[in-house]
């Protein structure tokens, strides 16, 4: 077992928009999603597969294909490893969720 004590330091990826890489395992990784009203992360994708909680506020994703998926506090999420998605807080209050990825992702800064 690994016991990580100061596992909510947070980095700001984009403008108002923060992760803290909450545990890394060998087979998945936990993050915390705070982000600002208006903030968004740009289109992307990931070899890593992805699921979600949003626990408050709204994130809404933003398909390859135009779509938009609103999830709302208490609602979950999953991408598949290489599906195209941007993410937006367009609510009005501040946005937090947690992430889980396999394989893990060890750096929180996805853009590094």
């Amino acid at each position: 077992m690994e016991y990580v004590p100061d596992a909510f330091e947070e980095t700001e990826v984009e403008p108002g928009v923060y992760l803290a890489q909450l545990a890394v395992g060998e087979e998945m990784s936990i993050q915390h999603l705070r982000m600002a009203p208006g903030a968004r992360v740009p289109e992307h994708s990931h070899h890593h597969e992805q699921v979600g909680f949003v626990y408050e506020g709204e994130q809404t994703f933003v398909l390859g294909d135009g779509d938009a998926v609103t999830v709302p506090a208490g609602g979950s999420y999953s991408l598949e490893s290489g599906e195209v998605h941007a993410a937006e807080n367009r609510g009005e209050g501040t946005l937090r969720a947690v992430d889980i990825f396999n394989p893990p992702r060890a750096n929180p800064n996805w853009l590094e």
